[in-house]
């Protein structure tokens, strides 16, 4: 019965493509893909109708969390939210 999974890691198993694949034989299928996805290719993965959310490790990078620079998460966690889904 369960309907939404992780996808990880994304970029390794095929990405964008291996996604698109899944979704003829798993139709009701919902992903979170993580896994090497960047600020970048996050887009391609949210234009997807399988993909209801995506995961990176740009949104808080260890270096911002040692340093205790939270100002800079809070910017990239906005950067992730103004996201457009690209085709």
């Amino acid at each position: 019965g369960y309907t939404c999974f992780k996808f990880f890691p994304a970029e390794q198993l095929g990405g964008v493509p291996a996604l698109k694949a899944l979704a003829g034989p798993l139709p009701n299928v919902r992903f979170c893909p993580t896994g090497s996805i960047t600020l970048e290719k996050a887009p391609a993965y949210l234009a997807l109708k399988n993909v209801l959310c995506v995961g990176g490790s740009w949104i808080a990078p260890n270096e911002y969390i040692k340093a205790g620079d939270w100002a800079s998460i809070e910017a990239a966690a906005k950067r992730a939210v103004a996201l457009k889904p690209v085709a």
